[in-house]
């Protein structure tokens, strides 16, 4: 039994390390807590699923034993991807809904993705939580358990509104992760024909790391591009809330171009609209979204916060930079990687050469996302200081929103501190590759009068 670790609540999930900060025993704990925080809510059933980790069986058996020991109905869909959980409280009798993943984590980790009565939760929801385990206030009472294999409920919805123009052939990289065991058949159901790529689903990931925002993790894609006729490559992350793109020819097009598109149809049918996106994506954005009639809006990273801000301003549709976007247009406003490649596809299937209209979006010299590994607790304290002491000559505009986003007339820096890990994470645009290496230049002359023993990502 491992006693209780607060590191594990984290600002939009609970997350830990299988036998170091997370067992069978938190598990429990977590469902008497959650379950009592639904009831307290007026509501009494809850919709839970895991993904393909190995530690996914034990750790929803304990959740789920944790849940009905409160009072709560628990039906259980079995093995699935995090959207088709969030899917579940849309559309079975359940406002509230815990997905047991470990998302693109090593295979140690594990972890609880909540919606509660009808929210993503995240900050000081989560941290309730932890209190209330604490404090061991629980509600009691005899719940009861159901399985409920909805699989197809979930593909029909999408294949029965998403509709391609054209037959295509596309090629599809789960990573051994759980969007492994839906993938082919959604897109064939579409009228596609897939190329499947580590499709079983294995929680040791033997080949690589299911995490599509690192440009490695997307060879074998790029590869099996070059060598078959497939038209476009899709990849997800562990539990397939978020989508990476290939096209014909290698580019990686980036979530924040992806958005571009998306964007574009979805103003379409709801003009004026303002469409989200959060501090990491890319400066083009903001003028390509106003030049087709919407509001552009930056906010915030982090897929609660996004949701809840989409659900304060009624935007049709947000995404981030890390690959979660969420439809609200023809959807339900929740993050999935697995949607997002129909609505992708969809769009692609007008034209007669995907990559090429890809490709043609535009795009500067520009960083992935860099990490600039500090202690517990730096990272927050040194973002602070920053804010606080650091100078920009030149700057056209300092967005504090979420970190520091230092704009440019030919480019943007941005240092924010992660909410999950003790990292700053860094990201860089220019119109050349001067103006990139001017800014990056500027941010590693503040952040080392900062912190002068910083040892840099670039």
């Amino acid at each position: 039994m491992l006693t209780l670790s607060k590191t594990i609540f984290k600002a939009y999930d609970i997350r830990g390390i299988v036998g170091k900060t997370l067992d069978s025993t938190v598990a429990l704990q977590i469902g008497q807590a959650f379950g009592s925080a639904v009831r307290a809510k007026g509501e009494y059933t809850v919709v839970i699923g895991r993904d393909g980790r190995l530690s996914g069986p034990e750790l929803t058996a304990a959740l789920a034993q944790g849940l009905q020991m409160t009072g709560i109905k628990v039906i259980d869909l079995g093995v699935v991807a995090t959207p088709m959980v969030y899917f579940g409280t849309q559309v079975l009798d359940a406002q509230s809904g815990i997905m047991v993943t470990g998302s693109h984590n090593p295979p140690d980790y594990n972890g609880f993705k909540m919606v509660l009565a009808g929210e993503a939760i995240y900050g000081e929801t989560i941290q309730a939580l932890y209190q209330a385990i604490i404090s061991k206030d629980f509600a009691h009472g005899a719940g009861s358990y159901s399985t409920h294999d909805i699989g197809a409920a979930y593909l029909q919805r999408i294949i029965g509104d998403v509709k391609l123009a054209r037959p295509m052939k596309i090629a599809v990289d789960c990573g051994n992760g759980v969007a492994g065991a839906f993938a082919g058949d959604l897109y064939r159901g579409m009228g596609c024909e897939v190329v499947e790529l580590f499709c079983e689903v294995d929680g040791n990931f033997p080949n690589h790391h299911p995490d599509p925002a690192h440009p490695e993790n997307l060879q074998d894609l790029i590869r099996c591009l070059q060598k078959t006729d497939a038209e476009i490559g899709l990849a997800f992350d562990g539990d397939g809330d978020r989508l990476g793109v290939v096209t014909k020819d290698g580019q990686i097009i980036y979530p924040d171009r992806q958005l571009m598109l998306f964007a574009e149809d979805v103003l379409t049918r709801n003009p004026g609209a303002e469409i989200l996106y959060d501090v990491k994506c890319t400066r083009h954005l903001a003028p390509w979204i106003a030049a087709r009639g919407g509001k552009p809006l930056m906010w915030k990273t982090g897929h609660s916060l996004v949701k809840a801000k989409m659900r304060e301003t009624g935007a049709p549709l947000g995404g981030e930079m890390s690959g979660h976007v969420f439809f609200k247009d023809r959807w339900y406003g929740f993050d999935d990687g697995l949607y997002a490649g129909a609505r992708l596809l969809e769009l692609m299937s007008r034209v007669s050469d995907p990559s090429a209209v890809l490709n043609a979006l535009p795009q500067s010299s520009s960083t992935p996302e860099l990490q600039l590994n500090l202690l517990e607790g730096e990272n927050f304290a040194l973002i602070e200081k920053l804010r606080n002491e650091a100078q920009f000559p030149g700057a056209t505009e300092i967005i504090t929103i979420d970190g520091l986003r230092v704009e440019y007339a030919d480019g943007f820096g941005l240092a924010r501190s992660s909410n999950t890990t003790p990292v700053v994470v860094m990201r860089f645009e220019g119109e050349s590759q001067e103006a990139l290496s001017r800014i990056q230049a500027a941010f590693k002359r503040v952040i080392l009068a900062a912190k002068p023993d910083a040892v840099l990502p670039f």
